[in-house]
């Protein structure tokens, strides 16, 4: 049993009175601690059944606690555990010695309970100590409001009470571990039979693009994928053409396609993004949105247009240098709230490192970032697509196709990320390499050059490369779309041009 305070209480204060807490004392059972001790004296493979999520510091008893971790430690290498095998280990033992010293051992043998309840005994405590903890974070989230801290805004303080609980919750889940190989072909089975009821085109969410969704398969849950590129290269507008494309195919398709999308936007305001989303579908220029330079008839259609995207399921978070914990609470509280299939996040550069962690430099933290985020597409069961930016060193080669190494603070990114695909426009450097004559070069032989780039430019005009540079789980390639910059718009380059390109 739980053993509880027994002072009575004074006849003026209620069960629900505040002022109660002062003559309570925290939630234990020193009985089960007592219990589970002894169950593993007698069959040290009690310790088997409790060990993956039981940790000393769960033990109301401090003593106890050290005996099971000494239990531990024996057990690890390999030895038995009991009173006799333990007893040099608290012989010395001040603490020990205060409840019975070696005697105390003894007594806990006799408490032994059988191996099968002391998985249910290890659960108890377990219990037991988030109730303990809970009771402490709530004090601590009471302390915290009233304090007079200005620079922690209320709103702060409630995303760090929610991450302090989640970590509480999740600290001790034991339902991980091995599973049986049945039950893993079971799902590959269900996977496969997903995509073959779409016709085999894919399992995961539809990207909205025909070759990328072929060569990825869709964006498949619990994925990090890492979409790259150079400043002008439209990193953001493909983003937001996938996440529309997947949250509209949602809308049409009543839920059975596509996907709830989550987009975490740390450079350009919800305003901005849906700007370019009704550029897209309206056909209107966003810049002359922007300006104020539209007709009557264009601001009218502009008008109609945002009627048909107002049921489109994308929510924009436009909080700037969010950390990875904050944007995880943001995340798991969608999910609950609306469901959640997708996330995107413009972009990783621009994710404040978390306010725990060490200051050893950047490459470190933008590790403990993809960590996060991996870990983060694995726990919500969603693709995570983060964009992130790519060094200078792009620049300096003479072609200027991204590869792996030209990922700023590379090492995690490449490691962590199960896709990793780079946008490159070759137009945008040719429009800007545009031949100048030199005092001594030949008319005609200009003219040829200049030809030559006038060709080449005609030839990657409105194209932009997609290169997939890494794929866990399939092929490498590269796939084309077509581009159209008034419109930050992208679609498949067949439907575009009318050719295989």
């Amino acid at each position: 049993m739980t053993i509880q305070s027994s002072t009575p209480l004074p006849p003026e204060l209620s069960d629900a009175d505040p002022r109660l807490s002062a003559f309570r004392t925290a939630p234990h059972n020193v009985e089960a601690e007592k219990a589970l001790l002894g169950a593993i004296f007698a069959n040290n493979r009690a310790y088997e059944a409790v060990s993956e999520f039981l940790r000393a510091e769960h033990f109301a008893l401090g003593q106890n606690g050290r005996v099971f971790e000494a239990c531990g430690k024996l057990i690890d290498r390999g030895q038995i555990a009991d009173p006799v095998t333990l007893r040099s280990f608290f012989e010395a033992d001040e603490g020990l010695a205060e409840i019975g010293g070696p005697a105390y051992l003894m007594e806990l043998a006799g408490s032994a309970v059988g191996i099968i309840n002391a998985g249910e005994y290890g659960r108890v405590v377990y219990d037991l100590f988030l109730r303990r903890e809970l009771i402490a974070l709530g004090e601590e989230v009471v302390e915290r409001a009233f304090g007079g801290d200005v620079e922690e805004t209320a709103v702060r303080q409630i995303e760090t009470a929610e991450q302090n609980l989640y970590d509480l919750a999740t600290s001790g889940e034991y339902e991980g571990g091995f599973q049986d190989f049945k039950s893993s072909v079971i799902e590959a089975i269900r996977l496969a039979e997903t995509a073959h009821k779409r016709d085999g085109a894919f399992a995961g969410v539809a990207a909205g693009f025909t070759d990328i969704d072929k060569m990825l398969g869709g964006l498949h849950p619990s994925d990090l994928i890492i979409l790259a590129g150079r400043p002008s290269m439209g990193k953001t507008a493909l983003a937001t053409n996938m996440a529309f494309n997947a949250a509209y195919s949602r809308a049409q398709s009543s839920g059975k396609e596509g996907g709830v999308v989550g987009f975490f936007s740390l450079e350009m305001s919800a305003e901005q993004l849906a700007s370019r989303i009704l550029s897209e579908q309206t056909n209107i220029s966003s810049n002359r949105m922007r300006k104020g330079e539209l007709t009557n008839d264009e601001f009218n259609r502009l008008a109609m247009g945002s009627q048909t995207l107002h049921q489109i399921p994308i929510f924009i978070d436009d909080t700037p240098a969010l950390t990875v914990s904050a944007l995880r609470t943001r995340a798991r509280r969608l999910k609950r709230q609306h469901g959640l299939d997708m996330i995107v996040v413009d972009y990783l550069q621009l994710i404040s490192a978390s306010p725990n962690s060490r200051n050893d430099g950047r490459v470190n933290e933008v590790s403990e970032i993809t960590r996060g985020l991996k870990t983060l597409a694995k726990e919500l069961d969603v693709p995570v697509l983060a964009l992130s930016q790519l060094s200078r060193a792009v620049e300096q080669r003479d072609n200027k196709r991204p590869q792996l190494s030209d990922l700023r603070e590379s090492g995690s990114i490449e490691q962590d990320a199960d896709v990793v695909m780079f946008i490159f426009r070759e137009e945008y450097y040719l429009e800007r390499d545009e031949p100048v004559q030199r005092q001594d070069e030949k008319d005609d032989s200009f003219h040829n050059k200049f030809e030559r780039w006038q060709q080449r430019l005609e030839e990657v005009r409105s194209v932009a490369e997609v290169i997939v540079a890494k794929q866990r789980h399939g092929p490498i390639g590269t796939v084309k779309l077509h581009f159209e910059g008034q419109f930050t718009r992208f679609g498949n380059l067949e439907r575009e041009h009318g050719t295989d390109f």
